[in-house]
């Protein structure tokens, strides 16, 4: 009889957790499918989007053109799709070498003494105090604009937040006792990194890596919306919505509202996998 009583009186606890843990798991899935699908569908449209057709400028969206055209006649779902794409590959990029950088001073801060903690410490403290979006720019004018100097801004941006969550995993894994031990048998600092601190803190890297994506995706459209990112003959979200804007007041709705609810769509579903991830990847929450 009392296991009963305690077995129902955990079953309004577990059923609404096991709803939850369901709901973030589809979305996350939902959220990859959707990811996937922008570069195949890329792929599949071929020269769509790029080569203009100045008969069809400006046509409000119908069955031949779903989001319409632009002022150059491209087809906006086709130009949006392969913008999304740009998109893509510059978030990852930038996302990797931001994972990198963090990684790399988390591992110098706790394994080289305390002037290269505060050192660490320093640094990601002035990063943080800057104004990101200033920053941001004068990274960009300085390497002359494009897709390289877009992602290099944002890969050195993104960073400090990071390092400080790796430098604390790091900090605590070092005074594990299997750390401890394994340093009394005589293992280097650098073999004890590779075989016991650098997995423990892969999940902490790929959830940081998968919740960067979408900072760096929005911060290369506002970049090149401002002028300093893109080349503006590419396909890129930032781009149709600077062109959009000298539109809007025409009644032109449609060239600046599906690219922007495509790119909502898109961070959404990174903050949807990113949940996920963490949800699997967290021993609190993964056996419940």
């Amino acid at each position: 009889m009392v296991e009963l009583e305690q077995r129902h009186s955990l079953e309004p606890l577990v059923l609404p957790r096991m709803g939850n843990r369901i709901w973030t798991l589809a979305a996350a899935l939902s959220g990859i499918v959707l990811i996937l699908l922008i570069p195949v569908a890329s792929a599949l449209m071929g020269q769509a989007g790029i080569a203009p057709d100045f008969a069809a400028r400006l046509l409000p969206p119908d069955w031949a053109h779903w989001f319409g055209t632009d002022q150059m006649g491209h087809d906006l779902l086709a130009r949006t799709i392969k913008g999304l794409r740009t998109s893509l590959l510059v978030g990852l990029l930038a996302s990797c070498c931001s994972v990198l950088i963090a990684t790399v001073l988390a591992l110098v801060a706790t394994a080289g003494g305390r002037w290269a903690d505060a050192l660490v410490s320093l640094l990601v403290d002035a990063t943080i105090g800057l104004p990101h979006l200033v920053l941001l720019i004068l990274i960009c004018f300085a390497l002359g604009g494009g897709p390289v100097a877009v992602t290099v801004a944002v890969a050195l941006t993104h960073w400090p937040r990071l390092t400080r969550i790796l430098r604390a995993e790091v900090l605590q894994i070092r005074q594990a006792d299997y750390v401890v031990s394994a340093r009394h048998f005589g293992k280097s600092w650098v073999a004890i990194t590779f075989t016991h601190i650098l997995p423990q803190i892969l999940p902490q890297m790929l959830v940081g890596l998968v919740l960067m994506f979408p900072h760096a995706i929005l911060h290369e459209a506002s970049l090149t919306f401002l002028g300093f990112g893109l080349d503006p003959t590419r396909p890129a979200i930032g781009v149709m919505l600077s062109d959009s804007m000298r539109y809007l007041t025409a009644g032109k709705w449609w060239l600046g509202l599906f690219p922007g609810l495509c790119l909502l769509l898109l961070v959404l579903s990174f903050d949807a996998v990113g949940n996920g991830v963490r949800l699997i990847l967290n021993p609190r929450t993964s056996q419940t």
